[in-house]
């Protein structure tokens, strides 16, 4: 019963954890996360780019990005020995360099434990789209 009570608590401190830092990604709290972030932090877009930690940070800093909505839905953790894989959907409205962009994205959030504190190792975007068509092939 321990082994289920305490792999509980880790989802919803997990979860706790993903809300959290979504509200300072809407906020650009880069203090918390800047704290949040691994040192080796890489955060992969939904167009395939990937941005370091400082890259992350500076998206902010810049005001290259401000958001005016940002939600998490569709929340699953998956627990292994210090590491939690959080997926789910972020909703969003934003402004990326002066361009109003609205997305629906499929997140994959990777935690890592250290120093008995949860930190954001990385991460990924990907667009939500329909599944593709399928033609049949010709017989050969």
């Amino acid at each position: 019963m321990s082994y289920f009570m305490n792999r509980q608590q880790t989802e919803q401190e997990i979860i706790g954890l993903a809300v959290t830092w979504t509200a300072a990604e809407l906020r650009g709290d880069t203090a918390f996360i800047e704290k949040t972030l691994t040192d080796d932090f890489v955060g992969i877009g939904p167009l395939g780019f990937l941005l370091h930690k400082q890259q992350w940070l500076g998206r902010h800093q810049s005001g290259e990005l401000k958001y005016e909505t940002l939600d998490l839905d569709e929340v699953q953790v998956h627990l292994y020995s210090g590491v939690a894989i959080l997926t789910g959907r972020h909703v969003q409205n934003s402004l990326v360099r002066g361009q109003n962009v609205k997305a629906q994205l499929r997140t994959t959030l990777v935690f890592v434990q250290q120093q008995e504190a949860w930190q954001l190792a990385s991460l990924h975007y990907c667009s939500i789209g329909q599944p593709p068509t399928f033609t049949p092939s010709p017989q050969s």
